[in-house]
């Protein structure tokens, strides 16, 4: 994991670039989730929101496979945008919570390509798909990291 982090910050050090990181990334994150949220599923076997739980299971058992520290903090990250996406299923209705999802996910996306705009440089992602869940990691470890939460040496 250490490797796919440093070689990310060498690819985000303007920080016009990690400003827009900060704001874009947990809003692309939250908004799949939102996404996944209003895939139907048979009523009789799961509940909505079965795929973004299966995901987000998918996604954690990635993080905590290269890090206990990432996976635990992600997966309390992971698991209150699950929450937050699970109270406006019900408030607004699968339509109108997709509709969000897609919106925050089109403007956060042209805000990250935006950010690279400055930095000069491609997103990472274009050399290797892994960098979609290296992005999140990253955040996390700088805010552990500020947190004085540093990984086990």
């Amino acid at each position: 994991m250490r490797d796919w982090l440093d070689s990310y910050s060498r690819d985000h050090q303007h920080p016009t670039n990690q400003l827009l990181h900060w704001i874009c990334v947990p809003l692309i994150v939250w908004s799949a989730i939102a996404m996944m949220w209003t895939i139907p599923v048979p009523e009789s076997l799961l509940h909505p929101g079965a795929w973004s739980v299966f995901a987000i299971v998918l996604a954690f058992t990635w993080y905590w496979k290269h890090s206990h520290r990432l996976g635990a903090a992600l997966l309390i990250v992971l698991a209150l945008f699950a929450l937050s996406c699970y109270g406006l299923f019900q408030q607004m209705g699968a339509m109108h919570l997709l509709q969000l999802g897609i919106g925050v996910f089109v403007v956060a996306w042209i805000g990250q390509f935006i950010g690279h705009i400055f930095e000069g440089r491609r997103p990472s992602f274009f050399t290797d798909l892994a960098y979609l869940l290296v992005g999140p990691a990253w955040l996390m470890d700088k805010f552990l990291r500020r947190l004085g939460f540093k990984e086990n040496a």
